[in-house]
Formats: C-alpha cells, structure tokens, sequence
C-alpha cells in the first residue's frame, strides 16, 4: 500500500475560499468587480485578498485595461490573480487517471504491452537524464545531478554519503506513488535506468523502498569490486 502522505493543502476559510473560487472564473479582477461579483463590501473583499496574499495564493498587479473616468489621473487599478499555490485547493485526479490508463493499456495489450510501455518510458528517461548529467565527471558529481533532476520532478532527493562507504541517493518523495502502487513495474524500470545511466562500473542498490512499507525510497551507489547491503 502506498504510505506516501499528501502534500499539506492550504487551508483557507469560507469567506476567502468564496474570492479565490470568484478569481479562478474572472482573474484578473479589481476588489470592486469581485465585491459586485459576491454580493459583498469591498473593504470584506480587501481583508480576504490580504489574508490570501500573506499565504501566498493570491496576487496583484496594475490592471491598466480597466478603464477610467475621462480627466482622471493616477495608478490603474490593482487587478488581482491566483498564483499557482493556489491550484492545490482544486480537485486534482491526475493519479487517478494514471491509473485507470494503466489499467485501460493492461487490458488493451496485455502484460507484455504494458511493460513495453513502461520499457519505452525509461528509454525516454534515460535519453533525457544523460544529456543532463555533466561528462567526464566524479560519481559524486553526477549523482548530485541525478538528484537534482530527481527532486525537479518531484521526488526530493539527496545525496548524502553511507556509513558504510558510498553515496545514498535518498527520495523522500514520490509524485508517482498511486501509479507505481498499481503497476510495480514502474519501480523495475526506475532501478534499472539508474543502473543503465550510471553505467557498468557502478553498482546501484535500492536498500529502502517505499512499496515496502519503508518511510522512502532509497539507493546505494558504489563503484564496482565494493560490497553492497543487501536489497530491500
């Protein structure tokens, strides 16, 4: 069972959860268009954008599209935006789907074709974290920089060196749990790209997984001819 827990949403009340609701069918919108749009004061409008703006879910911007009386002179009006923060107070399926299209290309093609596209997958993967690793460079380096790829896909990963010799590569998230829970070839595929990327005289070991009830996913990377842990 995936133990991965959800990110933490942002908690908003009903008032505010009302603007930011408004601002995601009219962004950009001045408080006076919102106050008319809820049926509200623009001073309540005002003190729900600054409590929404001090958590970072909303902000402003001169909006010189709204227009102004004839002679008047000054600033636009501040206009008002969701940022993307505030996505996480949406319903987000995309785990779901990614499992019901597994299980659509499972009964499609069968076993063999769904691990053909999980092969196909980890071809793509490996093409692309090559060309991003640095050539010609220490194993640290470039473990560094698998993590950093890594962590820009969601796993937030690190690299810190094993008591017993050798660097961890540590992801103490996994973005693609739900999916990897349904369809464990995933998590074949994962270990052998970093087995492929690294290359023949590195030797690579997941000694915690999370699909093992471990708290993360773990890998121990050592040069060939040094012992490694047993796998998890």
């Amino acid at each position: 069972m995936c133990r991965i827990v959800a990110d933490v949403k942002p908690q908003v009340s009903d008032g505010r959860r009302r603007v930011v609701d408004a601002l995601k069918r009219m962004a950009p919108a001045t408080p006076p268009e919102l106050a008319k749009h809820l049926g509200i004061t623009e001073a309540a409008v005002r003190q729900h954008l600054d409590g929404l703006a001090a958590s970072g879910l909303v902000a402003s911007g001169l909006d010189s599209s709204v227009p102004r009386p004839v002679g008047i002179r000054g600033r636009p009006a501040v206009s008002w935006s969701l940022t993307d923060l505030a996505i996480e107070l949406f319903p987000d399926r995309h785990g779901d789907l990614t499992v019901e299209l597994l299980a659509s290309v499972r009964r499609a093609l069968g076993e063999d074709g769904l691990n053909r596209v999980i092969d196909d997958r980890s071809r793509v993967q490996l093409e692309r974290y090559r060309a991003a690793l640095p050539a010609r460079s220490s194993l640290r380096r470039r473990v560094e920089a698998l993590a950093k790829i890594r962590s820009a896909e969601g796993y937030l990963a690190e690299v810190v060196d094993d008591p017993g010799g050798g660097l961890l590569l540590i992801e103490n998230h996994c973005p693609v749990c739900v999916a990897a829970t349904a369809c464990q070839g995933l998590c074949r595929t994962e270990l052998e790209l970093f087995r492929d990327l690294l290359g023949p005289g590195v030797l690579v070991e997941r000694t915690q997984h999370l699909l093992s009830r471990d708290r993360r996913c773990a890998y121990l990377i050592k040069r060939a001819g040094a012992a490694l842990s047993a796998p998890s």
